[in-house]
């Protein structure tokens, strides 16, 4: 079974940076990974995207985060991460990466990980 696993979460000032990964992993399976993206989720909040990135390496973020987080992913390690810079108090929420993982036979899942905690607080 796959799985995704993030980490790097935590309790940073206002203006402090994070970085965040999401290690897709399955028992010697063999799989790939198309899509992988962050969401986040505030108290009281729907879950929101937060940024994305597709084979070939394109990413996208959204609007509120846009020139203070960068995705990026390694490829080698299906290793997604998020630097997240100049944190804001409304960029606490619980974050989860998402992936789209292809299968041979030509299957494909969506899987998400348990989310990480990250607190921005003076």
């Amino acid at each position: 079974q796959v799985r995704l696993v993030e980490s790097g979460g935590g309790l940073v000032q206002p203006g402090g940076s994070l970085r965040l990964s999401c290690t897709a992993s399955g028992s010697g399976m063999n799989f790939n990974v198309y899509a992988m993206d962050w969401y986040r989720q505030a108290p009281g909040k729907q879950r929101e995207w937060v940024a994305g990135t597709r084979t070939g390496g394109s990413t996208k973020y959204a609007d509120s985060v846009k020139g203070r987080f960068t995705i990026s992913k390694d490829d080698a390690k299906n290793t997604l991460y998020l630097q997240m810079n100049n944190l804001k108090d409304e960029d606490t929420a619980v974050y989860s990466c998402n992936a789209e993982i292809g299968f041979p036979g030509g299957s494909a899942y969506d899987y998400w990980g348990q989310g990480t905690q990250v607190t921005v607080t003076s």
